[in-house]
Formats: structure tokens, sequence, C-alpha cells
């Protein structure tokens, strides 16, 4: 039995909800795209959205000519100004990553991404320095110096790979760095810019960059890094399967930058996870699982209390950096398939989305919470095993006494796991197509509800007892609400036939 305590240990942090990745901004044009992000922010509502490409070709911004026999360049922020304004219509803020290099601009020819994304230094750091002093002074022209304060500025992305910046060149990322941060404070001193992005096994990388900014006197607002748990990929024709560490492994890789930065002048800054997820992959099937809500679960329970954010990627599966997508269902990174169907993984977070902030107690396999006007809200899910040797367990019961301030409480349950909540079972039922019909669309939409059940419980001298019996790899979310009972005196349920009053 968990006996719930009636007084609150603390807030509960929303650094879960603070960031949601996103594929390249430039896909923030098309419909689908925004109605999923409409869909997103009325259920969920995240604060920050995070996404390469902002600088790549496809916005077209560097457009350089000539003119009278000289070299000119023009700043084009026709994209930009529409990507930007689809964000801020939705209720969600610009978490702005430098990236990548326009080819114009670019000192070599390596790209990343079916959509060629280049990632070779700038050849003219003076032309780099204007792009970015243009970009800023643009957008605090069209949208405020308060507003655009408060929209990160990360310097690249993944510098300590070679995929992502040519050669993995550590000098050359801190010379970027350097010029971009001076750049970005030029324009206005309350600008936050930070880095270095790194990816997981490279914490190294953020010890020489705090040595480096030190040394060079070179502003950082903000230390950022991505945690994943996934080994090796195994691939079959349009997808990867992987091995995946335990969940854990993510809260200590959230842990990690501060205390490795803790005796440096970076050891009191923000942290931001601006990427996390179990694999790296957007073509991993355990993305679309009920397997993968639970797993995460922990990790948005608990992963506040390490960083200041920590940014699931990525919130749709219009993603293209591995190609067009081959299927509805193909392992990627989203909370929402194409056309917004959603994945439980959608669900966790949506659940998360109706925790109170008072915090009440939490556990491996619970999270308790409660409303100023007096809801608990229950969060719990079933144990995984994230070895693949095993299932995982058929069933998992907890017990709990919830302190309640009301005679009777009505009870709302939302269940998701492999049968309920879960449209990619129903998909796999159906053949698994690769492009439903609608009318197919119409009952994934249906599958990927929650079950719910309602019912009505007694407190007994301010206590309610709560027993749960998990399903499994479910996630489950119970609210319990204080009744105030309206019922008129004269309502009597045996004569809804006309029978006569005994």
């Amino acid at each position: 039995m968990i006996s719930v305590p009636a007084d609150p240990t603390g807030r509960f942090s929303e650094a879960w909800r603070q960031c949601v990745g996103t594929g390249r901004v430039e896909l923030a044009l098309r419909r689908d795209y925004q109605d999923s992000l409409s869909l997103l922010q009325r259920e969920i509502g995240f604060r920050l959205i995070r996404g390469h490409g902002l600088l790549s070709d496809g916005m077209g911004v560097y457009r350089p000519y000539e003119h009278e026999g000289a070299h000119r360049v023009h700043h084009s922020f026709t994209y930009v100004d529409q990507v930007l304004d689809a964000y801020l219509e939705t209720g969600i803020r610009p978490f702005l990553e430098l990236g990548f290099m326009p080819a114009a601009l670019a000192s070599g020819e390596q790209t990343v991404f079916w959509w060629r994304g280049n990632v070779t230094p700038p050849r003219s750091p003076r032309e780099w320095a204007d792009l970015v002093r243009a970009t800023l002074i643009h957008l605090i022209d069209r949208y405020g110096l308060d507003e655009v304060r408060t929209w990160p500025v990360e310097v690249w992305n993944e510098p300590n790979l070679r995929d992502f910046w040519q050669d993995a060149d550590e000098t050359a990322y801190h010379r970027l760095y350097e010029i971009t941060a001076h750049t970005v404070k030029e324009v206005d001193a309350g600008l936050q810019v930070g880095g270095p992005a790194i990816s997981p096994g490279a914490d190294d990388w953020l010890d020489r960059f705090a040595e480096f900014t030190e040394r060079r006197d070179v502003p950082v607002d903000f230390v950022s890094k991505h945690a994943y748990t996934s080994g090796p990929a195994q691939h079959v024709p349009f997808g990867v399967h992987q091995a995946l560490a335990p969940a854990s492994d993510l809260l200590d890789q959230f842990a990690t930058p501060r205390e490795r930065l803790k005796s440096t002048a970076l050891a009191r800054l923000p942290l931001h996870i601006t990427e996390f997820n179990s694999s790296y992959r957007p073509d991993n099937p355990i993305h679309d699982t009920a397997f993968h809500a639970a797993y995460l679960a922990p990790v948005l329970a608990h992963g506040g209390d390490l960083v200041d954010s920590f940014s699931y990627w990525t919130f749709s599966d219009m993603f293209e950096e591995a190609g067009v997508p081959t299927a509805l269902f193909h392992g990627g990174f989203g909370l929402l398939t194409h056309r917004q169907v959603k994945k439980p993984t959608y669900h966790l977070y949506a659940f998360m989305a109706r925790m109170g902030p008072d915090l009440l107690a939490r556990g491996d396999d619970h999270l308790v919470t409660r409303h100023a006007d007096g809801r608990i809200a229950v969060l719990a899910w079933a144990p995984v095993d994230p070895t693949g040797q095993t299932p995982g367990p058929g069933r998992h019961a907890l017990r709990m006494s919830l302190p309640v301030a009301a005679r009777e409480v009505f009870v709302r349950r939302s269940t998701v796991d492999e049968n309920h909540g879960n449209a990619y079972t129903t998909w796999r039922h159906m053949g698994s197509p690769r492009s439903p019909r609608l009318e197919q669309l119409d009952i994934l939409h249906e599958a990927a509800e929650p079950a719910r059940s309602h019912r009505r419980l007694t407190v007994q001298e301010g206590r309610a007892g709560l027993d749960l019996t998990l399903a499994r790899h479910e996630i489950t979310l119970v609210e319990l609400t204080p009744v105030a009972d309206e019922t008129p005196p004269w309502w009597d349920e045996q004569r809804l036939l006309g029978r006569s009053a005994p």
C-alpha cells in the first residue's frame, strides 16, 4: 500500500513540456504539419519548438548575387516569417537552432539527410556573422525585442559527429560558436545563446567547451546536449531494430553535464536536453508501440529534477531526414503519425498535461499530483523489460491511499496499453496498409483513443483507497474529483420505468 501524504513535497517541474522537437522547420509550411501542431498544442501545450534547417537552402535566407561587378548578399525572410507566424499562432515559440550552412556560403560540399543540409564551416566568417545578425535584427523588428529575448539561440547541432559537422572538428566549432555568440550579443545583450548541442557519448566536449569559452571570454547563457539509449542499428529495408538501455540511462545522461561542469563558469547555467528519445533513428518501430510509452514514463516523471528542459524528438512523423516515409506507421519519431493518428507516447504526454502543480508522491511506477481545486491526478505505468528478453509482466498491481478533502470523489480512468489507445495494434490487424484508405484512417483515429471508465468512490476519514491493476505496457491516468452532489431530493432511480414509490 502506497500512503500518499496530504502535504505536497514541492512543485512538480514542467521541464517535460518546455520544448519539443520537429523535423526541419521548413515543414511548418505544410498543412498536415500545421494541423498536427494545432492538435498537439490544444491537448498538451508545449512552450518551445526546436528543429534543424533554419538557415539551410530550403528556407531561402542567404541569397548572394553580383551587381556592378561586386559580390553582394540579400537576406530574404519570406519562409522564416511564415514558419514563425505558424508557430506563434498555435501558441508555441521557437528554440532557434542556427544551421545548417547555406550552400553558397559553405566551405565544402558535405551534406547530411535526404534533404541535404550542408555541414561545413562558412567560407567567410564575416558573411556568416552578417547572416546571423541580419536574421536576429529582422526577428526583433517583426516580433519585438521582448518576445525574441524569450527564444533561445543554439549554435549548430551535434558538432561532435562527422555527419553533422565536417570532420567533427572541435576547434572549428569553437571558432563558429565564438563568432556566433559575439554576434548575437552585439544585436542585443539580452538574447540567450548557447551550445554545444552534443550527441550522447561526447561529454568530454563539455569540459573543453567550458574551458574555451572561459579562456576566451565567450558568452554562454545555457548549455545543451542530447540523450538517446539505443545501440547499433540492425538494418532491414526501410527500418532498423536496436537494443535499448534501461530508461534510467536517459536520466543518467541528463545528470552528467551538471556533474562535469560543477567547477566551471558554466556550472549554474540552465541545462537543456534539446533532443531525447529511445532510438536515434527515425525508422525504428519501437517509437510506435505501447512499450515506448511505458518505457519513457519514469523519464517524464523524474527528468525535471535534473534539467531545465528535455525536448522529445519529435512531435510529428512529418520528418524526412531518412527520406519520405514509406508507410503510415514506419517507426518515426513522432508523437503523431501523418494525418494526426495519436501514438501511445502521445497519450503519455497528454496525461502529463493533466497532472497538477503540487507534487504529492512519486516512485518507480507512479506519479501523484494535486490541482488547486483539490483534484488528485495519478499517473501509473507498468514496468518494461528493455532487453527484450521477456515481454514484461502481464499484470502490475498498485494499491494507494490518497488524501481527499471530500466525502466522495468522481473517478475517471484513461488507459493505454497493447490493445487500448493503440492504433499501431489496430493497423497491424488491418494488414499494415502503407497508405490507409479514408475509412481505415477513421478506424485508426478511433482506435487511438484511450479506453475510459468512470465510477464514484466513497472517502473514509479523508482517504480514498485506489486499487489499480495494469496490463502489460500500460500507462494509466486516474483523476479523482471531489463530488458536489446536486441530485434533487425527489430523484429516485427505482422509478425510471414509472413504478410507484415504495
